[in-house]
């Protein structure tokens, strides 16, 4: 291994998986449960020296949508070091030797939730969107929305139907949910209530899922975990069911995945009824950005042909981006003379569709002239970056 040819990055087995959730109280000051829950979906690798345990962390080979298709990727969850291994760069070559086996196995992208984004950008990782939680008077959201004839119904299942998975086609970044989802949503959050909303005689146009938690001042508060709204009027109804909760309920969290990146909350009749607060944001790594742009959904209109350079920690390559009658290409092309230089986090970002306009391109340091940036912008700009799982 380089740096230190004493650490060896293996998939654990079974003992060395009972270290790891060991390590992992030890490093976390507190169990984590996903540990044991995803155990049989996940991918688990240890660094081990001298036959210790001293890190390791978590893989799930989940598709993530882009552009409207499931994209072959990797979420990386429960990453620890033992405390009095760090400093050594040991996290960097954890991270490293984990991605490596997971792109052997087809992951052309990665995705993680961290506190830690200057380490992770130093590393090629990059944060195409900010994450909040919204925080809201039960009594504004019944003042501000209404019903509009929809139709209720209480369900017992989690929302991993084809309904759930066309919504989250809309946007860039949710998972193509696997079929452990539910189980794992219902033991990790006890009493999660599910609703759909539909028009009489219509297919659902909208997806609820809350929970309850304990408060030190409201005592109980309402937990919005999951909103899927195919219109307005689905979304309004949503928020109004939330708002019928006022009797007993003060207030309604929506967790830190839970809203999509649309206005609702603008609607609400009080100036500053919402506060929100911010969270460390998801990362995305491309890991091969070949693939990841050939696997990924593009408008069906989009003609666009871009020489282009793409610069990462180790080296530069020089591509050319062909895009076509909803498919695309990232080509090779040795020695051609670029019209933009991108970072490979601001690949990422632009990959998300994390840039809205060409301003904000440029401002963020993509290299080029306005006119290209733009198309280029334009290219993945169609959806908006939302990772509405968190792990």
């Amino acid at each position: 291994m380089p740096r230190d040819t004493g650490v060896q990055v293996v998939q654990a087995d079974n003992q060395q998986r009972a270290d790891y959730d060991t390590l992992a109280r030890r490093s976390y000051g507190q169990p984590v449960g996903d540990i044991a829950r995803l155990r049989p979906y996940a991918d688990i690798r240890v660094a081990v020296r001298s036959g210790r345990v001293i890190g390791g962390g978590l893989n799930l080979r989940i598709p993530q949508y882009f552009g409207g298709r499931p994209v072959p990727g990797v979420c990386l969850a429960g990453g620890c070091i033992a405390p009095e291994e760090r400093g050594e760069h040991l996290w960097s070559l954890l991270l490293d030797e984990r991605l490596r086996a997971l792109k052997d196995q087809g992951a052309v992208l990665a995705t993680a939730w961290t506190a830690s984004t200057g380490y992770g950008r130093r590393m090629g990782w990059a944060t195409p969107a900010q994450v909040f939680s919204w925080t809201v008077p039960t009594s504004e959201l019944r003042r501000s929305f209404d019903d509009t004839g929809f139709d209720i119904d209480h369900v017992t299942e989690d929302h991993t139907d084809p309904r759930q998975r066309e919504l989250a086609a809309r946007w860039n970044g949710p998972w193509f949910r696997p079929d452990w989802w539910p189980a794992w949503q219902q033991d990790t959050h006890p009493g999660l209530t599910h609703y759909r909303f539909a028009l009489p005689g219509e297919e659902p146009d909208g997806l609820l899922t809350l929970g309850f938690e304990q408060h030190p001042v409201d005592g109980r508060r309402l937990v919005v975990h999951d909103f899927w709204a195919a219109t307005a009027k689905a979304a309004a109804a949503m928020l109004s069911f939330a708002g019928r909760h006022n009797s007993r309920i003060p207030t309604v969290m929506f967790q830190r995945t839970a809203l999509p990146p649309a206005p609702l909350l603008q609607r609400l009749h009080r100036a500053g009824a919402a506060t929100a607060t911010s969270w460390h944001p998801w990362m995305l790594r491309i890991l091969d950005a070949s693939k990841a742009v050939h696997l990924r959904g593009w408008p069906r209109d989009l003609e666009l042909t871009l020489p282009l350079t793409l610069t990462t920690r180790a080296d530069e390559s020089s591509f050319t981006l062909h895009a076509s009658g909803g498919r695309a290409e990232l080509e090779p092309a040795p020695g051609s003379k670029p019209r933009l230089v991108l970072t490979e986090q601001q690949f990422a970002v632009w990959y998300a569709g994390g840039y809205r306009s060409a301003a904000s391109a440029l401002l963020d340091g993509i290299q080029g002239s306005t006119d290209d940036v733009a198309r280029l912008v334009a290219a993945t700009c169609e959806n908006e970056p939302w990772l509405s799982e968190y792990f």
